[in-house]
């Protein structure tokens, strides 16, 4: 069974899956605030285009590579991304990032995971909206992380994960920002593992 993480929580996901791990995903899933009858008059409700990213940091927190709508996979092929949703229509997830932990280059030493309001859409507008890993290898949900913090915000640094003595831990982060894109984020990514 998963596990649901609070803010600043921390899991090794190799005792939470059991044994050690070849690839997992991250997914993003989310809606808009459903908009009642006063609130389609008002503009509530509607598509809400979030955007799930990973940036790539080596120990010393420099950034190595980005994952994100504009680049669907990193340079070396490890980290690949789903594609962009541009309502959160639907149950799951709307999209998700799929890491090869094998193939991931040794300099990586942490992986962030942020979402954003590329179009400026605040978080007041979102609902149940959640971060979630994923044990490649059978499908199986290891953490998950709601992100149900509502405000005036467009981005969040949601989680990140790092290498730690040849396995990976997981944190819950949940740092929100008002950063539109990735690249907003990274300084942020980088502050928030510090």
């Amino acid at each position: 069974m998963a596990l649901t993480l609070s803010k600043q929580q921390t899991i090794s996901l190799e005792k939470t899956a059991g044994s050690a791990l070849t690839s997992i995903s991250l997914g993003l899933g989310w809606d808009p605030v459903k908009a009642g009858f006063f609130g389609k008059l008002t503009g509530g409700g509607g598509a809400i285009d979030l955007d799930a990213s990973c940036i790539l940091l080596d120990s010393n927190l420099k950034p190595i590579d980005l994952v994100w709508f504009r680049q669907l996979k990193s340079q070396d092929g490890s980290i690949k991304h789903s594609g962009d949703n541009r309502t959160g229509d639907g149950d799951g997830d709307d999209e998700t990032i799929h890491v090869d932990l094998q193939r991931l280059p040794a300099a990586v030493q942490f992986l962030v995971f942020t979402v954003n309001s590329f179009t400026g859409q605040t978080f007041e507008k979102v609902e149940n909206a959640y971060c979630r890993i994923v044990n490649a290898g059978n499908n199986s949900e290891l953490a998950r992380f709601n992100l149900s913090e509502k405000g005036g915000h467009t981005g969040i640094v949601m989680a990140s994960l790092s290498r730690q003595n040849g396995g990976w831990e997981f944190k819950a982060i949940g740092k929100t920002t008002n950063g539109r894109t990735a690249d907003d984020l990274v300084n942020l990514a980088v502050q928030a593992l510090r």
